[in-house]
């Protein structure tokens, strides 16, 4: 008979899991602003691809925060214009609630919500006249909400796992055509995801990655289409005994495509991609002996960019509770 799966390893990944891509995921301005809602290198965390095969509640809150730039020698679609270049910084907090159901037939079922609130500051370069002028924008608000109507998960042993997904974000954060800074996308994203996690418990070491796809509908208020997106996070973890664990987290933000759309079309598509590497702090216990915590910090700068923002100071906090 099987083992059954340890709820410490597998909570930190069912949380991050129901936020699918990546958080992959989010953010203020769509591929319109150079990024898309994923953020390379933030959606795999501790036993990503772990479903828990017994009924519980997991909630967690994540922050991330991201400050970069598009080089000045590039136009950038936002807002239904073009920008010689632009600047943005983001702020985003994260409650995502899910409920594990328990199994059948070999897989174990979870389904998860996250509300999202954002503040948001962008900046460009816009021709105006005959000339130009460096415009700024900021807002703050909820932004458009995540949901996991299911989670299937699958243990090959007690060492390799696996999780897939079907995710979708609804445009429920405010949109004003025209602004530089939104709150909300006003499209729908869906991302179906697998995910899959590596353990050597011998050695205390942990391997796991996660693999998304992102499809957007039409900005009907730009007339922008975004191309399809993949996104692969990779990460390696060396856990210890007293709960700490350190490795390192890899991401890429691949464009499937050219993005459509009259300023699209002028700028041949908007191609982009990053790729983005750094480092991450784990620490899990038990919080009155029998609720599992775990959390986490990283520090996942871009290594190269192209279309997207370049940032060296993207940082996600997580914290997880199963009850």
């Amino acid at each position: 008979m099987k083992k059954p799966i340890s709820r410490g390893i597998a909570l930190a990944a069912l949380a991050v899991s129901a936020l699918g891509a990546a958080l992959g995921p989010i953010r203020a301005w769509a591929t319109e602003g150079g990024l898309g809602r994923p953020v390379a290198g933030t959606s795999a965390l501790s036993g990503v691809g772990i479903v828990p095969p017994e009924p519980m509640w997991i909630v967690s809150l994540q922050q991330l925060y991201i400050d970069g730039t598009i080089s000045g020698n590039r136009e950038v679609p936002v807002g239904g214009r073009a920008s010689l270049g632009l600047e943005g910084k983001a702020s985003f907090t994260l409650a995502t609630l899910v409920r594990t159901w328990g199994g059948y037939g070999g897989w174990d079922f979870a389904s998860g919500v996250t509300l999202p609130y954002v503040w948001t500051e962008v900046g460009g370069t816009f021709a105006i006249g005959q000339g130009s002028k460096a415009l700024g924008d900021r807002a703050s608000n909820l932004y458009d909400m995540y949901f996991t109507p299911i989670e299937a998960g699958y243990h090959f042993s007690q060492t390799d796992h696996i999780a897939l997904s079907f995710n979708f974000w609804a445009p429920t954060g405010n949109y004003e055509a025209g602004a530089l800074a939104n709150p909300g996308l006003n499209t729908w994203t869906f991302v179906p995801q697998i995910a899959w996690t590596h353990l050597m418990p011998k050695y205390g070491l942990e391997f796991d990655a996660v693999l998304g796809l992102q499809f957007y509908t039409r900005n009907t208020a730009t007339d922008y289409q975004n191309a399809p997106l993949l996104t692969l996070d990779l990460m390696g973890l060396k856990k210890f005994a007293n709960g700490v664990g350190v490795g390192v987290v890899m991401g890429t933000v691949q464009q499937l495509g050219h993005d459509s759309g009259p300023t699209a079309d002028r700028l041949d598509g908007f191609v982009g991609h990053d790729f983005t590497l750094g480092p991450i702090l784990t620490y899990d216990c038990k919080i009155g002996g029998k609720t599992p915590l775990s959390a986490s910090l990283r520090w996942v700068p871009s290594i190269q960019s192209t279309n997207r923002l370049k940032s060296t100071k993207t940082f996600l906090a997580t914290a997880t509770l199963a009850f």
